[in-house]
Formats: C-alpha cells, sequence, structure tokens
C-alpha cells in the first residue's frame, strides 16, 4: 500500500530502540500514517552510565562538531600522507552543532553557520594557499561542507571537487559546476536518495566539458565515511573505499 503522508521520527541519543520513542511511532502508525524511526546513530546509542564516553566525546562521533571529529582528522593525516598539503578549517568558529542544547536548534544554529557563510569564509584561505606558492586545489566537503565545496565548484577557486554524503545540494548546483567533480552517496541518505544521485550523475554525464563522477555506496547510511564504528569491519571498509576514492580523485586533478 502507498501512503502519501509519511512521518520520520528522529531519535533522540539514546538512540531508535529507545522504548518510548517506539511507543510514539506506533501510536503515529495508528493515526494512519507510515512512520519511520531511522537509527542515525549506526547501532551507537548514547549509554547515560557510560563513564568512558560522556555526552561531549559521544557527539564527536554523531552530532555536526566541525572541523575536531576525530575521524576527520584521521582522514586529513591520511590524505596528508599521500602528499598533499591538507588543511581543515573551522568554519563554526569553535561553536558546533550542540544535540543537547535547547536554546540553539538546528534551525537557529544554521542562521549562524550557514553554508553560503561557509563559502565566502574558504576565499581567503584559499587566497592564503596561493600566496603560498600552492597551484592547484582541491576541496572535499562532508554533509553540510558539500554545499559549501560545490559553490566553489562553480568557480574557479578550485580545480577538484568531491561531495561526500552531500546535504544542501540541489540539481541546479551540479548543472553550475566548472570543475572535475566526484559525489560519494550513500544508499541510505535522506538528504541526498539514490534518486537525487542519479540526476546529479545524468547532468554530469551531459556535461561534456567537465568530468564528473557519482558512486552510491550500498548499505550505508549518511555520515558514514566519518561517523563509523572502528570495531565495525564492514562500516570500516566502506569508509575506507570512500577515502580512496577521494585520494584518486585528487591525485588525479591536483597534483
Amino acid at each position: 500500500m502507498f501512503h502519501d503522508s509519511i512521518l520520520t521520527c528522529l531519535s533522540f541519543p539514546e538512540g531508535y530502540e529507545a522504548p518510548n520513542l517506539r511507543k510514539l511511532a506506533d501510536k503515529v502508525a495508528a493515526a494512519g500514517f507510515f512512520a519511520v524511526v531511522p537509527d542515525f546513530f549506526n547501532g551507537d546509542p548514547y549509554v547515560p552510565d557510560d563513564a568512558n564516553r560522556p555526552i561531549q566525546v559521544w557527539l564527536k562521533d554523531h552530532g555536526m562538531v566541525g572541523y575536531e571529529a576525530p575521524i576527520l582528522r584521521k582522514l586529513a593525516d591520511k590524505v596528508a600522507a599521500s602528499g598533499f598539503y591538507v588543511v581543515v578549517p573551522d568554519f563554526f568558529h569553535g561553536e558546533p552543532f550542540v544535540l543537547d542544547n535547547a536554546n540553539r536548534p538546528i534551525q537557529v544554529w544554521l542562521k549562524d553557520h550557514g553554508p553560503d557563510k561557509g563559502f565566502e569564509e574558504a576565499k581567503p584561505v584559499i587566497e592564503a594557499l596561493r600566496s603560498k606558492g600552492v597551484s592547484a586545489v582541491g576541496a572535499a566537503g562532508f554533509c553540510w561542507g558539500a554545499k559549501v565545496v560545490v559553490e566553489l565548484a562553480k568557480t574557479e577557486l578550485i580545480q577538484a571537487a568531491v561531495l561526500l554524503h552531500p546535504s544542501l545540494v540541489t540539481l541546479d548546483d551540479i548543472k553550475g559546476v566548472k570543475v572535475p567533480i566526484a559525489v560519494l552517496g550513500a544508499e541510505i541518505d535522506r538528504n541526498s536518495p539514490p534518486t537525487l544521485l542519479k540526476q546529479f550523475e545524468e547532468v554530469l554525464a551531459a556535461k561534456s566539458e567537465v568530468d564528473g563522477f557519482v558512486k552510491i555506496f550500498p548499505k550505508v547510511e549518511h555520515g558514514w565515511t566519518i561517523r563509523y564504528s572502528v570495531e565495525d569491519a564492514a562500516a570500516v571498509k566502506s569508509a575506507e573505499e570512500a577515502h580512496q576514492n577521494l585520494l584518486e580523485w585528487f591525485a588525479k586533478y591536483v597534483k
């Protein structure tokens, strides 16, 4: 049966298995809606009594925490080890999104940290690199950052772009791209679902003047390249495959 009314119940830190959240989902379903309770925490919910992982530590793996995210830093080290000069700017100015801050919900936080501001702040970073003799610049954007990078890709400020599980990126954005661009997406992603990613691929295929590459990774969710459990072999394998694709793209167009 097809439902034209769909509600997604977004879980709080204790995860999608929280019993009261499931009861609420059942209540919503009983009212005639198709209720979805996705596991955005990839089987790693917040555990209040885990002294080794307080909320601040847990959020580094599961929040919009900016340039201090540990796996992002490891990836930057990996790229640098391949011979690139890597810059990870703090476009959030020390104020990453904090899930449990009731005074700063995501809609409010985005007013101060919109991708448009990130795009403008990326320009002096690139200028500084140019001043040091850097002749070719590649930019990689994850989630929020993908919107910043696609805006850069519409200019001649960079020479190559990689978008990983992008958010806020539109078909018109892809139509405006002027540099080689790779889009690495997830099979399970409401921000950039496979249907949208395939449209990106069709647009890029029609742009003979720009090399484009779109890849949809099976059985992974939004954020899989930098938010995963190192103890999950399948998750690590998918993330490392994406990391390798990123390196290969930059080796081809930036080195």
